[in-house]
């Protein structure tokens, strides 16, 4: 049968690689459950306007990224390309009141056509957090220092957390008028998408991660110095928690991340790993207020999302594995006969209630195939049972690695095995 390979942008993902994705989604769901947040999965496909109105409308994710398409029924629907607007819809269609605190976590695939790039995919998956109904700086501090948890506890400890404030809305127009006064007379040395931000959206600008764009960017008026006496306070605040939660943060003066719904608190986490290159992002979040189809007024929130692909390379296990050639157990059981096989499934049943990963044969052939199988399968133990085994109520046993085998009573194998085994 000739070879059918995914699609462009999206990849197979067999053992061993898969072990380690369950490790970072295990890791998840242990951690941010000690803080309050608990797991929601919503839909891949959303209607189309969830993101136009919560990502905003002149970022590049809306205008050149999302996988949109009209259904049968004319609506137009989008693959998801980010976790948050899919998160707080479902948050909004159970209502939220003053003063609620809603907390939620969520893992799985998102889609986007972008620019190929180390780690960057067409489908691409994220493990994020919101926690959605209060503004505090106290609610930010956590929500950074509960991403530094997990980021320890995977074994990325070496990692630079860099942060910013954007201001509210209120601050928004003023500061937009001095950035794009500065950038004017600059903006000609600037790349092409630099020049298109610089009349439908200054702040995207900030964001161009263009080497020689970045130069023109970093001398730019830090965003703090345009910001308003209380957006500025609110920011010290959260400093403040950050440092009382054992947490060290370096301001970054032009941070401002790529969505516009981000509002005071930016953060992002970067790692020097010759893996990433010079996109050396592993996950980034913020406070936000999202505007969505149907509520009465924006929703704020603060969250961030880790990249899957990018911390499994930051992590060193970049290198995608060929699936396996055998399926993997602790113990093989072999049979002599058809007469056995009732038996050996009995067998298999109670050991597997044991938790233990059991390959039963299911052929009758040479002992020495079944061996065969039972070392490609890297199995600890071999039982074997025959219809002399059963007629004496007893099975042997094999140890593999030992090159040695007993005789032990039948009911006695289970408790044996699992000791074996330990």
């Amino acid at each position: 049968m000739a070879a059918i390979e995914p699609i462009p942008g999206t990849s197979d993902i067999w053992e061993p690689e898969a072990t380690r994705w369950v490790f970072l989604e295990d890791t998840a769901r242990k951690t941010f459950p000690l803080y309050g947040y608990s797991e929601l999965r919503t839909p891949i496909i959303e209607r189309t306007d969830v993101f136009v109105r919560g990502i905003g409308g002149d970022t590049e994710v809306v205008q050149k990224e999302m996988y949109s398409f009209q259904d049968r029924g004319g609506r137009s629907l989008t693959l998801r390309p980010e976790g948050t607007a899919g998160v707080m819809r479902a948050i909004a269609s159970l209502g939220i009141g003053p003063g609620d605190d809603k907390r939620v976590f969520y893992m799985g695939p998102m889609f986007r056509g972008e620019r190929p790039a180390a780690g960057r995919k067409r489908q691409f998956h994220q493990a994020g957090v919101e926690a959605v109904g209060k503004i505090s700086p106290v609610l930010d501090a956590e929500c950074i220092a509960m991403l530094c948890h997990y980021l320890n506890e995977i074994g990325l400890s070496s990692h630079r957390l860099l942060v910013n404030s954007r201001g509210t809305r209120e601050d928004r127009q003023e500061a937009t008028q001095t950035l794009r006064d500065w950038f004017k007379t600059r903006i000609d040395q600037m790349c092409e998408d630099c020049r298109r931000r610089l009349d439908t959206n200054i702040w995207r600008l900030l964001d161009c991660k263009v080497e020689e764009c970045r130069e023109i960017i970093d001398q730019a008026p830090p965003v703090m110095d345009l910001l308003s006496g209380e957006s500025r306070n609110f920011f010290q605040q959260t400093l403040e928690c950050l440092q009382a939660s054992g947490v060290n943060p370096e301001i970054a003066p032009h941070l401002v991340r790529g969505l516009d719904y981000y509002q005071h608190t930016v953060f992002e986490v970067v790692i020097d790993s010759d893996n990433l290159g010079a996109q050396n992002a592993v996950a980034g979040g913020g406070r936000y207020e999202i505007e969505l189809p149907g509520s009465r007024k924006p929703i704020p929130g603060v969250g961030f999302a880790l990249g899957l692909e990018r911390l499994l390379m930051a992590l060193g296990q970049d290198q995608p594995t060929s699936p396996s050639d055998s399926i993997k157990a602790d113990i093989f059981v072999a049979i002599l006969s058809k007469a056995c096989i009732s038996s050996a499934l009995e067998l298999c049943a109670q050991l597997r209630q044991r938790n233990l990963r059991v390959l039963c044969e299911n052929e009758v052939r040479s002992m020495k195939a079944q061996m065969r199988t039972a070392n490609k399968c890297e199995a600890k133990l071999a039982i074997i049972i025959g219809e002399d085994e059963m007629n004496e109520n007893r099975v042997t046993v094999k140890h593999m690695r030992e090159s040695r085998q007993e005789t032990i009573p039948r009911r006695e194998i289970v408790d044996t095995a699992v000791e074996a085994l330990m």
